[in-house]
């Protein structure tokens, strides 16, 4: 009997990490029906980190929150005994933004802290945050307005929401804060070392990703610096340069500096929330992936992860993927034997995409038969 672990990311703009493994899974099963699977939908820590949660037998609680933009939206987040799982991307990130139109001056954090208020005010005093996929630039100044911290401009005004305006502030007030947000533990789940300012700072690297045109990038870098002036005097301690501190357009530094967040790599965070190493004693054979194989992957990616983990216990490791742009010796030094893309089913992009879960199943047949694949991967790649 084999035991399968099938612990896949998202096919971004495809299927969610849970459908993936559903098609997969129905294709080893149909393949082998004497194969045992588990699956174990994963992220990296951005969008679908809640999922990857949920679907490991965390409670799933909906919240009412406000988008990067200020419109409604509702959120979730996921909970077990006082622990919260919070994903930035599910309340103020890009896939939020109406119309997908950006606003890189006023998008803002302050739902993220709306989402954090609700998990606190429900008992949660440890609170893990997945910071990938942020709309904003705004050094988490709307989180932390949004847990009772004000900043003020020259006049004693609270200065309007989004990154540009805190080039006005004068003070940041934090004698309100959320009293659960005093005593709580959060933990920052991200993948990036960028300061926040500077060349290699969140504005310099990130915000033209999210809309900021040249001169909006001077804007947001002097909102940047001010802002990291006003939380030093607030708070006695001066974080813009630490490791990290510009993830999420900064908002990891508004959480280090006033929250007392530290910070682990998003993919080591969510093994750790769906008990991947546990899990990973029962296997056999592990399958993960992502929509798409590259360079990037290499860097933090959950399928990397998932194999640098199964790797240390002497598991092999396929992938799937939508298309694969990493050469064989790549894939075996982060421990994959081999990787099956749909691209290699279906060529045409968009027919790739619209039948991503028919083309999986297949990949599943074809990964379950002949018998002696398992026997053959397992000695792919060892040298």
């Amino acid at each position: 009997m084999t035991r399968v672990l099938v612990a896949p990311d998202k096919f971004k703009g495809s299927l969610t990490a849970a459908e993936v493994a559903d098609a997969l899974a129905d294709g080893l099963v149909a393949g082998a029906p004497s194969w045992v699977i588990d699956r174990v939908p994963v992220a990296d820590g951005g969008d679908g980190t809640v999922a990857a949660a949920v679907a490991a037998g965390w409670t799933p609680v909906p919240v009412d929150t406000t988008g990067p933009t200020g419109l409604p939206v509702t959120s979730f987040y996921a909970v077990r005994e006082s622990t919260a799982v919070v994903e930035l991307a599910s309340a103020v990130g890009l896939v939020l933004l109406p119309g997908g139109a950006p606003d890189p001056l006023g998008a803002s954090t302050f739902g993220l802290g709306t989402v954090v208020r609700h998990a606190l005010d429900g008992g949660a005093r440890e609170i893990i945050v997945g910071l990938g996929g942020s709309a904003s630039t705004d050094g988490g100044a709307g989180l932390l307005q949004a847990l009772g911290v004000r900043v003020l401009d020259a006049d004693g005004r609270d200065v309007a929401p989004g990154g540009a305006a805190l080039r006005h502030a004068a003070r940041v007030d934090v004698t309100g804060l959320h009293p659960a947000a005093r005593a709580a533990h959060f933990r920052l789940a991200c993948d990036v070392d960028n300061p926040l300012l500077g060349p290699s700072g969140a504005t310099a690297v990130y915000a033209g990703q999210k809309g900021a045109a040249a001169g909006q990038l001077v804007v947001l870098e002097d909102a940047m610096t001010r802002w990291a002036q006003v939380v030093r005097a607030a708070t006695g301690r001066d974080d813009s340069r630490a490791a990290g501190a510009g993830a999420a357009g900064g908002a990891a530094f508004g959480a280090i500096s006033v929250l007392g967040a530290d910070i682990r790599p998003g993919i080591d965070t969510v093994l750790g929330l769906v008990d991947f190493r546990g899990r990973l004693a029962a296997a056999d054979l592990v399958i993960t992936g992502e929509g798409s194989l590259d360079e990037q992957s290499l860097h933090g990616k959950a399928p990397i992860g998932v194999a640098t983990e199964a790797r240390r216990a002497g598991i092999p490791v396929l992938a799937v993927c939508g298309r694969n742009q990493l050469s064989d010796t790549q894939l075996h030094r982060s421990g994959i034997s081999a990787a099956y893309a749909l691209a290699d089913l279906e060529p045409d992009l968009y027919r790739s995409i619209r039948h991503a879960a028919e083309l999986l199943r297949r990949i599943g047949r074809t990964i379950a038969a002949p018998s002696d694949e398992l026997a053959t991967l397992s000695t792919r790649g060892e040298s």
